[in-house]
């Protein structure tokens, strides 16, 4: 991959059952930012929408084997509607095909919301349920 190579710049909009792949395969890749699975399956809104927003290139430097990762920003909805912020390292192969935000509209709401939602563990600490799952 090119060094120089630019942040692809697009919201992509995913539903639970993607994330929770995206989340399966961040794990077995033993990758730095992800959520537990199974946190996942049990708090994400089964027909929900999140969205993913490239931050930064991201590199294991003491595993040459992995390629680089983007580090995503994740916007959550969870079961009670409500939406927290994490973040997610994938690979670029498994973002690119992802389906891409066309609406104006949807991808500033994204923005605003990305600034102003709790992340995860914030709203763990709020809900009472300290810092349960791989934050």
């Amino acid at each position: 991959m090119n060094p120089q190579q630019q942040l692809p710049r697009e919201v992509k909009a995913i539903d639970t059952a993607s994330l929770l792949r995206l989340e399966e395969r961040a794990d077995e890749l033993g990758f730095n930012q992800r959520l537990d699975p199974a946190w996942v399956m049990a708090n994400a809104a089964p027909d929900g929408t999140h969205y993913l927003w490239p931050a930064l290139w991201n590199s294991l430097s003491h595993r040459p084997d992995i390629p680089r990762q983007l580090r995503c920003e994740l916007l959550l909805t969870l079961r009670a509607g409500e939406r927290v912020t994490s973040l997610l390292d994938m690979l670029p192969d498994d973002f690119t095909p992802l389906p891409r935000v066309t609406s104006c509209e949807e991808g500033m709401q994204f923005s605003r919301l990305l600034d102003r939602v709790p992340s995860v563990g914030e709203w763990l600490l709020r809900e009472g349920e300290g810092s349960s799952g791989r934050l």
